[in-house]
């Protein structure tokens, strides 16, 4: 595409942005940014939230994610509809009766200071690799589709990218993200149905024509029983799944501030339980779209890419050298674009908001503002805008794998010591030595990688894929047994 035609697209999505962003940020206080008041409807929050857990790595990763590993995705995707229940039925109610603005805070009322600090730093660990890794993706895209034109350093589209999701969320926070977070998800989700579309018209398929080819396909196979050893296999992606979700949702302040956002647990609990049902369709239409890609690529005589996340880019704003025009047609470029944009943002705007409040409320102790600590406030969020650049351009120098995998595998090492730390004060009686908290939270991480780079060895070639996370948070409960302070009892929240 024509980089003026690119600039454009990008110009009037943003202008929508902004405009969400003025109309929500109008007679705001300090809660506003942290929790919208409370006030936000639990429908909105459902879409907003699908907008915020399928970024842009989902909008480019999953479609490639059937070259290498078909369908299997989809067992994952089983495992996580557990894992919301979970979330709605056990962790909410807790949130709730408690009050909480940061989810850590109960860590502080459950075991003390530095389990409280412990979790919440290991949230900022994990939220800001897992987010530089989703906007590493959508830089990506600037970059070969706009800036790599007129010889503008990566480094440059990354500042970029930051900057326009720190001017629209700056002020309103929770309040703005959860509006912009739905109209991004409703875009592209609508603009991957286009994209499916498109292909499929270019290869003069009809609906059932389309599905036919999915169907028969070798690359949509769901199922995997055949070897315990096989990353695919069924109960190991779908245990790890719903461990995934109860970690990256149910124990990530970056969800749970949208549910808190909720004008009461009833609300959060069908929000919870309609984000979990659509997640099932959602995922099953990028799979498809991936099986449609591969058949366009073979039926065009293109070759596969090397590295799966550029399968979709390639097809979808490559050019066609007998013709010069892109394969697809510039709608369909278009909708590609708009749709990695909606993807991208509407997942990191999210994660900034969250990252502020953490650190303002968890590391600097800063809950009730005034003019002097929203100042403050303003200053972390410039700060962890800055953050995520720098780890975005690090992690360009040294990625080698498909981003969706580096996420759950980051994920496993980063959440597990949340697992473990939650799962000991929900599930026992028991308190524990708080000062010994942060050494157990950073041994188990350090275990764990020592028994999956050995585990083939030691375990009759048994190979840790996504569920090194249940082993990680089991090993920290572990750890936190051993430092159990007496035999005291204490009382139930």
């Amino acid at each position: 595409m024509s980089p003026i035609l690119v600039l454009t697209v990008i110009g009037f999505f943003f202008l929508l942005l902004f405009a969400i962003s003025y109309f929500t940020t109008r007679n705001i206080d300090s809660q506003s940014f942290y929790l919208g008041n409370r006030r936000s409807p639990w429908y909105i929050i459902a879409v907003a939230m699908i907008g915020t857990s399928i970024s842009g790595v989902t909008f480019v990763s999953v479609p490639g994610y059937v070259l290498t590993d078909q369908f299997s995705y989809m067992q994952m995707v089983l495992g996580f509809v557990l894992g919301y229940f979970v979330v709605a039925f056990v962790l909410l109610p807790l949130y709730y009766r408690l009050n909480l603005t940061s989810i850590y805070g109960y860590l502080q009322q459950r075991f003390g200071f530095h389990s409280y600090k412990t979790g919440a730093v290991f949230f900022l660990i994990s939220r800001t690799l897992g987010s530089a890794f989703r906007l590493y993706v959508v830089a990506i895209v600037l970059q070969k589709a706009l800036f790599d034109a007129w010889n503008i350093p990566f480094f440059v589209t990354v500042a970029v990218t930051i900057l326009l999701i720190f001017l629209y969320t700056r002020k309103g926070g929770i309040k703005t993200v959860i509006w912009t977070d739905t109209v991004q998800a409703i875009v592209f989700i609508g603009a991957v149905i286009l994209c499916m579309y498109e292909i499929s018209k270019s290869m003069n398929f009809g609906f059932g024509g389309m599905v036919k080819t999915i169907a028969d396909s070798d690359l949509s196979r769901v199922w995997f029983f055949d070897s315990w050893a096989d990353n695919r296999y069924f109960f190991k992606q779908f245990f790890a799944g719903a461990f995934t979700t109860i970690t990256m949702t149910g124990l990530d302040q970056d969800q749970m501030q949208k549910n808190l956002s909720c004008r009461n647990l009833k609300d959060a609990k069908k929000n919870m339980m309609s984000y979990s049902l659509a997640f099932l369709p959602i995922n099953l239409i990028f799979l498809s779209l991936g099986v449609l890609l591969v058949a366009f690529a073979h039926q065009n005589g293109l070759a596969i890419p090397e590295h799966t996340d550029d399968l979709f880019p390639t097809i979808a704003t490559g050019i066609n050298p007998a013709t010069g025009e892109l394969y697809l047609g510039v709608f369909t470029g278009i909708l590609f674009l708009v749709g990695i944009l909606a993807a991208a943002y509407s997942s990191a705007d999210s994660a900034l908001t969250a990252l502020t409040t953490s650190f303002t409320v968890d590391i600097l102790g800063i809950k009730n503002d005034d003019k002097k600590l929203q100042i403050k406030r303003m200053y972390v969020h410039i700060g962890m805008a800055i953050l995520l650049g720098v780890v975005i351009v690090v992690f360009r120098l040294i990625n080698n794998q498909s981003v969706i995998k580096s996420i759950y595998t980051v994920a496993g090492y980063t959440y597990g010591p949340l697992l473990g730390l939650f799962a000991f004060g929900i599930f026992t009686k028991r308190n524990i030595r708080d000062r010994f908290a942060p050494f157990v939270a950073v041994l188990s991480p350090i275990l764990c990688y020592i028994i999956s780079s050995n585990s083939e060895k030691w375990l009759w070639g048994y190979k840790f894929g996504f569920e090194i996370l249940i082993l990680n948070g089991l090993i920290t409960f572990l750890g936190l047994l051993l430092i159990v302070k007496g035999k005291k009892v204490i009382k139930k929240e």
